[in-house]
């Protein structure tokens, strides 16, 4: 048996597919485009697996993904496939309708056909776990109960509307089609592997540097955050056990204000890897202007994946950052090659006029 995985060299993709390799024997064909995000130093510890076929290519190009689809006789699909940075989608939002809703729109027509000719008994067992983000459902007040499944849409970014927009596609294939469906809205991954220019692994670099630590507005925006490898055990068991047709949202049970977070790491780099003239980190914090339509607070109610599926996050945020900034620590060759001239310049560019 071999299940495909678009977007498997990004942060995400590429911890589920370590993962899945390292709990089970069954194959993977991982299709990655390899733009600015796509790493595949991310999985060189499987280059040499015989389970792992890694394609570069695009989820837009339907020939592609079918072709896949019937040579390795795909039992199932797990799209990561996504372009996910809010600010790089106020900067420039086309790549986020082309990869995210066009893209979405391509796999899925590639994946009907391919399961339409599938014998009875394959087209039972066949899934398309779709994986989507918290950002959908928009922004919560102090208060208010976290995001459930019933929520309503209300995205406020260019990339959480096309992620809207693929979600809502994913829902009709089924609803029209009858494609075997599943769809996840998880909150803020953090762990190993993520790109440097989301919060936590931009500020730990930049403290590790010298540099300032930038915090949007007054840094009491709230996200509830999610240990990669908590959201890669909650998608295979989602994958293996949930109802076709349903969403479950993926939380980590963790909401805590940005300033807290950097404040967190800042205090755990001083333990582990002190600044030369003994001043704390902490130092380094800067307030910057505040994005455009940043939302407030997210936070992800996920008691109908523990209630149906029995599954809850291992990791509390206190040992997930630590496993985090120990990890970053560990593997700075990894950071400094991914640290391109292209993201340097996305850097200055996001940051000149703050």
């Amino acid at each position: 048996m071999t299940i495909l995985v678009t977007g498997g060299a990004g942060f995400i993709g590429s911890n589920f597919v370590l993962d899945w390799l390292a709990t089970c024997d069954e194959a993977v064909v991982n299709v990655d485009k390899l733009t600015y995000a796509g790493n595949l130093q991310n999985l060189a510890s499987v280059q040499h697996d015989a389970r792992h076929v890694f394609v570069r290519g695009d989820i837009v190009d339907y020939d592609l993904v079918l072709g896949l689809l019937q040579r390795h006789g795909i039992r199932a699909v797990v799209n990561f496939a996504a372009e996910s940075h809010v600010d790089r989608s106020i900067h420039g939002p086309e790549d986020f309708i082309q990869t995210n809703i066009v893209g979405s729109f391509r796999l899925l027509e590639a994946v009907r056909a391919y399961w339409g000719n599938l014998d009875a008994d394959a087209r039972a067992a066949f899934r398309f776990l779709h994986v989507s983000t918290d950002e959908v459902y928009g922004s919560l007040a102090i208060g208010e109960p976290p995001f459930a499944e019933t929520h309503p849409y209300q995205p406020n970014s260019p990339y959480s509307a096309s992620k809207a927009a693929s979600d809502h596609l994913v829902r009709a294939y089924h609803h029209t089609y009858g494609l075997p469906v599943l769809t996840t809205n998880c909150s803020n991954n953090y762990g190993p592997y993520h790109f440097p220019e989301k919060l936590i692994p931009l500020c730990i670099q930049n403290a590790l540097s010298g540099k300032p630590l930038p915090i949007y507005g007054d840094g009491q925006q709230i996200r509830d955050w999610l240990y990669v490898q908590d959201h890669c055990s909650a998608i295979r068991r989602v994958l293996e056990d949930g109802r076709l047709g349903e969403v479950y949202n993926i939380g980590g049970w963790n909401e805590k204000a940005n300033l807290d977070v950097v404040k967190t790491l800042c205090t755990m780099l001083d333990e582990l890897q002190p600044r030369s003239d003994g001043k704390p980190y902490a130092e380094q914090i800067v307030f910057v202007t505040d994005r455009p339509g940043h939302d407030r607070r997210y936070a992800i109610d996920a008691r109908k994946l523990e209630r149906e599926l029995g599954w809850r996050p291992v990791e509390t945020f206190e040992t997930g950052i630590r496993k985090t900034v120990a990890w970053y620590l560990a593997h700075q060759d990894w950071v400094a090659n991914v640290m391109s001239g292209d993201y340097q310049s996305w850097l200055d560019k996001n940051y000149e006029d703050r």
